[in-house]
C-alpha cells in the first residue's frame, strides 16, 4: 500500500518514513512502534519532559543525555535510541510528536489499517472499546486501531478522530451549541 505524500512530505513525515524504512528493514516495526507509544504516554505525562523537547536553549549534550537516559528507563530498542539521538544531534526533538504520528499512520497505512484516536471523558471498559472498534471499523470499511486517551474536561460522550475526519460528541460541545443556539 502507498504511503500517503501528504505524511512524507512535512519534515516529521521525512524522519518517520526514514525510521520505519529502517524498522522494516530490521523487522523491528513492531517494536519500534510500541518504543514510540511509550514515548508519547511519557511526554504527555510529564510537562518537564514536553518542554525540554521544546526548549532550543537546552544544549545538544544536555539533551542527548536527557534522551539517552529516557530510553534506557523507558527500555528502548536500539533502533528508537539511535533514532532519538539522531534528533537531539540534528535539533529536532520538538517534532518527536509529529514523527511519532506519522509513523503510526505510515505503519498503519502498510497494514491496511487506519488509526483512529478516541477522548472520552474516563477510561472505556474493554467491553465499550470493542463496540466501538466493531463500529469504526464498519464505518471505515477497513481495520480501526484505537488508541485512547482521557480528558475529564469533555464531561462526557466521545471525540474520534481519523485521519483529518473529526466525530464530536462530547457533552461539553453540545452544551456549547445549545448555549448560542440560545443568544440567538
Amino acid at each position: 500500500m502507498e504511503i500517503s505524500g501528504g505524511i512524507t512530505a512535512s519534515l516529521a513525515g521525512r524522519y518517520a518514513s526514514a525510521l520505519f524504512d529502517l524498522a522494516v528493514e530490521q523487522n523491528q516495526v513492531t517494536a519500534v512502534e510500541g518504543d514510540l507509544d511509550r514515548l508519547r504516554q511519557a511526554i504527555l505525562a510529564s510537562d518537564d519532559l514536553a518542554a525540554l523537547l521544546r526548549d532550543p536553549a537546552v544544549s545538544r549534550a544536555a539533551a542527548g543525555s536527557a534522551v539517552a537516559a529516557l530510553a534506557k528507563h523507558l527500555g528502548l530498542a536500539e533502533l528508537t535510541a539511535k533514532f532519538l539521538g539522531a534528533l537531539t544531534q540534528n535539533r529536532r526533538l520538538g517534532s518527536l510528536p509529529d514523527m511519532i504520528r506519522a509513523f503510526h499512520a505510515i505503519a498503519a497505512a502498510q497494514r491496511g489499517e487506519v488509526a483512529a484516536d478516541v477522548t472520552s471523558a474516563h477510561a472505556l471498559t474493554d467491553m465499550q472499546l470493542a463496540a466501538l472498534t466493531a463500529k469504526l471499523t464498519a464505518r471505515q470499511g477497513r481495520d480501526v486501531k484505537v488508541r485512547t486517551s482521557v480528558d475529564p474536561e469533555i464531561l462526557g460522550g466521545l471525540i474520534v478522530k481519523i485521519g483529518s475526519q473529526q466525530i464530536d460528541g462530547s457533552i461539553r460541545t453540545r452544551l456549547n451549541s445549545l448555549a448560542q443556539a440560545m443568544k440567538g
